[in-house]
C-alpha cells in the first residue's frame, strides 16, 4: 500500500473506538468482579486482607500507565502510530486471555496471583500508549477541517467500554447464580474481550501510516530527546494534564462510581442503577461527536470552557437535590444531566489535546499528560471519594472531588492552543488556490 493511498475513513475510526473501548473494559470489568477475584486467586486470612490484595493488584494497573505512556509514545513517534497500536492492542489480548484463562490459587497455588498481577501490568503498560497513539493516528488522519470530529471518536471509545461492561455485568449478576457467577460466570466478561481483541488486531493491521508521521522521517532533525521535549512543551503538557484530571475524575465519579452512590446512599436497587447508567451512556455516546463536529467550526477551547464553567456550576447543586428527593426518575435526570455536560466537554477533548504538540512528539507528550493524570486522579480516586465521605460526614462529598477537577480543569482551559481556526483557514486557502 503506498504511502497516499488513503485507509477508508470507517476503519481509521473503528481503528482507535476498538482499541481505547478494550482498554477501558478490561479496567472496569477487573473492578466489577473484584470481589470474586479476591476469593479465587488472594486468599487470605480474612475477606478484608483478601480484597486490599486485589484492590492494590488494581492499582498495579494504573502505575504502569504512565511507564508504558512513555515507552510507546517514544515507540509511535519514532517507529510509527500503526506500529504503536498494533502493539498496544496486542499486549491487551494477552492481558485479558491470561486473566480469563488464569487457574486460581487452590488449582496451583501462588502462581495463580502472580499470574493476575502480570496480567495488571501489561493491561497498565499497554493501556498507557492506547490513548496518545490512537488520538494522534485519528487527528493526523483527518482531514484538516474535521479533526474536531475524527478525534471525538476516541472519547466514544471510553463510553462505549463502560456500557458494554456495565451491561454484561449486570446481565451476569442478575441470570446466574451466586456459585456459578464465582465458579466460571466471571471469566465470561473477560473471554468476550478476546473476540474484540483479534478484531482490532486485523482492523489495525489493515491501517496506512498517517502522512504527518511520514513527513518526520523525511526530516529526522526534528526528533528531540525525551528531556528535551519536555522542556520546550512544558506549558502545553501542563494544561491537557489539569484538563484530563478534571475529565478522568468525572469518568470515574459520574460514570463508575454512580451506581454505588444509588445503592448505598439514595437506597435503589441494584437493577435500577445499571438502567440509569445505561440510558445516561447511550446518551451522552450519540452527543459526543456532534460536539465533536462542533468544534471545527467554533474552535476547541471554547466549548472546553464552556462545559466545565456549566460543569462546575451544576454538579453540586445535581447532586444534592438527588440526594433530597432519591428516586429513579430522578436519577435518570441528574445522570442524563451531568453526561450532556460531560458530552459537551468530551467532544473536543482528543483532538485538542493532539493540537498542542507537533508531530515528532505528539505521542509521547500526550501520553505523559494523560497518564500521569490518569494514574494519581483515577487510580486514586476510590480512596479520595471514601475519605472524603468519611471526612465530611456528607453523602454528596463525591460532588466536592468532581468540582476540584472541573475547577482545575477550567483554569487550565484558558492556557490551550485552539488551532481550530488554522485548519479551517489553511482549508480555505487550499480551495482558492485550486479555484484561481
Amino acid at each position: 500500500m503506498s504511502p497516499t493511498q488513503v485507509t477508508p475513513k470507517p476503519f481509521q475510526i473503528a481503528a482507535a473506538v476498538i482499541g481505547n473501548a478494550l482498554e477501558w473494559y478490561d479496567f472496569i470489568v477487573f473492578g466489577f468482579f473484584t470481589v470474586i477475584i479476591s476469593r479465587l486467586f488472594f486468599p487470605a486470612d480474612s475477606q478484608y486482607a483478601s480484597l486490599l490484595l486485589t484492590t492494590a493488584t488494581f492499582g498495579v494497573g494504573f502505575f504502569m500507565r504512565p511507564v508504558g505512556g512513555v515507552v510507546l509514545g517514544i515507540y509511535a513517534d519514532r517507529r510509527g502510530r500503526k506500529a504503536a497500536l498494533l502493539m498496544v492492542i496486542a499486549l491487551m489480548t494477552v492481558a485479558i486471555a491470561l486473566i480469563g484463562f488464569a487457574p486460581t490459587y487452590a488449582a496451583i497455588g501462588v502462581a495463580a496471583p502472580l499470574l493476575i498481577v502480570l496480567a495488571r501490568l501489561l493491561q497498565g503498560f499497554s493501556a498507557g500508549g492506547e490513548f496518545a497513539s490512537a488520538t494522534s493516528f485519528l487527528v493526523e488522519s483527518a482531514p484538516a477541517h474535521r479533526r474536531g470530529f475524527y478525534g471525538s471518536w476516541q472519547m466514544v471509545g471510553q463510553g462505549l467500554s463502560v456500557l458494554i461492561a456495565s451491561l454484561l455485568g449486570a446481565f451476569l449478576t442478575r441470570t446466574l447464580a451466586p456459585e456459578t457467577l464465582e465458579s466460571w460466570g466471571w471469566r465470561v466478561p473477560f473471554l468476550f474481550g478476546l473476540l474484540i481483541g483479534p478484531l482490532g488486531l486485523y482492523i489495525r493491521r489493515h491501517l496506512t501510516e498517517t502522512e504527518a508521521f511520514l513527513e518526520t522521517r523525511r526530516a529526522p532533525a526534528g526528533q528531540q530527546a525525551l528531556g528535551a521535549m519536555l522542556a520546550s512543551h512544558i506549558r502545553s503538557i501542563l494544561a491537557c494534564m489539569g484538563i484530563v484530571i478534571a475529565g478522568t475524575i468525572s469518568f470515574y465519579v459520574i460514570l463508575l462510581y454512580m451506581p454505588t452512590f444509588a445503592r448505598v446512599q439514595l437506597h435503589l436497587t441494584l437493577d435500577q442503577a445499571f438502567v440509569a447508567q445505561a440510558i445516561s451512556l447511550a446518551w451522552m455516546i450519540v452527543l459526543i461527536p456532534i460536539f465533536g463536529a462542533l468544534s471545527d467550526y467554533v474552535g476547541r477551547k471554547p466549548i472546553t470552557i464552556a462545559a466545565l464553567a456549566v460543569y462546575l456550576a451544576v454538579t453540586y447543586p445535581l447532586f444534592s437535590w438527588l440526594n433530597e428527593n432519591p428516586s429513579f426518575l430522578n436519577l435518570v435526570i441528574v445522570q442524563v444531566a451531568l453526561c450532556s455536560v460531560l458530552a459537551v466537554f468530551f467532544g473536543p477533548l482528543s483532538t485538542a489535546f493532539a493540537e498542542q504538540f507537533p508531530a515528532h512528539v505528539r505521542s509521547t507528550a500526550l501520553a505523559i499528560a494523560y497518564n500521569v493524570s490518569v494514574m494519581v486522579f483515577g487510580g486514586f480516586a476510590p480512596f479520595f471519594v471514601t475519605w472524603l465521605i468519611g471526612a465530611t460526614g456528607s453523602p454528596v462529598a463525591p460532588a466536592f472531588y468532581v468540582l476540584f477537577g472541573a475547577a482545575v480543569g477550567l483554569l487550565a482551559a484558558f492556557f490551550l492552543k485552539d488551532r481550530a481556526r488554522e485548519a479551517r483557514l489553511a482549508v480555505t486557502d487550499v480551495a482558492e488556490a485550486n479555484v484561481a
